[in-house]
């Protein structure tokens, strides 16, 4: 056969595309495992409360542990993940926080529950911070906002999977049997993770592309970076704002509107299942409709999570005003879609405007940043103001961050031309 014949070509595109699709796909499982595991706790607490003989500040300190230790971590998983092969650190991380749930389930005292809540956080920066690095070297930038939008699909499917089969295992067996169930498939795929492709940094984008940057220069580099400063800042409102959300949405509809008094744990599982649709389709919406947005533009993925947040602000505030049930829901649902529209496009921005040697460690500072800043404080700043106020007021309020995330991922857009390589933006 001629050497010249494009056979060859085809054959090694098709083998890329395939390793591509392999690894894409192990790591959107694991990312829904990963939401499985946070969220089983949840509906298991009130067991845990009754065996443990702990209170609700004490129980709360078993999201707080997690999220401190995860948001921490992460800037050191990112900067592990610029240095050595990403699939170990995922394959490690995942079968760290598998074990560390199936422990849960073990813990015969609330210290060693804790504790175990701790190693979780730590297993999953692992993982968090270098996946999208990952995926980000095995897709051209024209793909990236859509495959990226695949694997976040996992967040609101993952967190309403671990809301029912936690709750399900929880009222048949016991909740050591939810955390038993939770940690095993995260044991199976942290095991084929170590068989995942691990693409060169840089891969796709072009020669000239920084593989390795001293820590110091990809630091100050970073430091001057305004459009990832920018994104990073509206993620952070955006993150603030829907923590708060989902932490006192349920309780809103009860109290204050008083649905389902007799059974309120119904206003969750409507909610949750809001959550589960929205999340689904915005975020395959805002894929698609982000990487159309970024072959028209510079940005254009950053610009359309900008407008997306502008459209939310409203519907959250109307959603917390308007006297119908039904278009209260309604307005929810809208408000939900249009900010899980952000999750590709944003996610994708901040991997493009930043080195390939240097990603990993921006999306852990990125992770530190909208946890620390955002809905690792939200819950309690909201509820003080519905101390002084009331809880309609501080969810009507709390649109307003949305607001002001908007705004930011507008300038991160206009900003996005400047950080990124000129030979990337045409």
């Amino acid at each position: 056969m001629n050497a010249s014949t494009p056979v060859a070509p085809s054959s090694a595109r098709a083998t890329q595309s395939v390793r591509a699709g392999y690894a894409l796909f192990i790591l959107t499982l694991i990312n829904l495992v990963n939401y499985l595991d946070r969220y089983i706790i949840a509906v298991a607490l009130p067991e845990i409360q009754r065996d443990f003989g702990i209170n609700d500040a004490q129980s709360g300190l078993l999201g707080t542990v997690f999220i401190i230790v995860f948001m921490l971590a992460s800037p050191l998983g990112g900067f592990l993940g610029d240095r050595i092969p990403r699939r170990l650190l995922v394959a490690g991380g995942v079968i760290l926080w598998s074990l560390a749930t199936g422990a849960s389930g073990l813990a015969a005292s609330f210290t060693a529950l804790l504790l175990a809540r701790a190693v979780i956080g730590i297993g999953e920066a692992g993982y968090g911070a270098v996946a999208p690095s990952i995926i980000s070297d095995l897709y051209p930038r024209e793909q990236r906002t859509r495959m990226l939008s695949y694997f976040y699909i996992a967040i609101p499917v993952g967190s309403a999977m671990g809301y029912g089969l936690g709750g399900w295992l929880t009222q048949t067996y016991s909740w050591h049997a939810a955390f038993f169930a939770g940690g095993v498939p995260g044991l199976l795929l942290g095991t084929m993770a170590f068989f995942m492709p691990e693409p060169q940094r840089g891969a796709m984008d072009g020669p000239d592309a920084a593989v390795k940057l001293p820590f110091m220069e990809g630091l100050k580099g970073l430091g001057r970076n305004m459009a990832f400063w920018a994104t990073t800042a509206g993620y952070t409102l955006m993150t603030f704002s829907i923590g708060g959300l989902a932490f006192w949405m349920p309780t809103y509809l009860v109290r204050e509107r008083h649905l389902w008094l007799e059974h309120p744990g119904r206003v969750g599982l409507v909610f949750g299942a809001i959550t589960a649709v929205a999340g689904l389709t915005g975020t395959v919406a805002g894929g698609w409709l982000g990487d159309k947005m970024d072959r028209k533009r510079a940005g254009g993925g950053l610009w359309l999570s900008g407008i997306g947040l502008l459209l939310a602000a409203p519907c959250m505030y109307l959603a917390v005003n308007l006297q119908d049930t039904t278009l209260t829901f309604a307005a929810i649902g809208v408000a939900q879609f249009l900010i899980f529209l952000n999750s590709g496009p944003i996610n994708a921005a901040i991997v493009n405007c930043v080195p390939p040697a240097f990603r990993a460690f921006a999306m852990g500072l990125n992770v530190l940043c909208i946890h620390m800043l955002g809905d690792a404080i939200s819950p309690t700043l909201i509820g003080q103001i519905a101390d002084m106020a009331s809880l309609h007021t501080a969810i009507a309020i709390n649109a307003v961050p949305v607001l002001l995330g908007g705004l930011a991922l507008l300038l991160g857009a206009k900003l996005f031309r400047e950080a990124v390589p000129r030979e990337q933006v045409g």
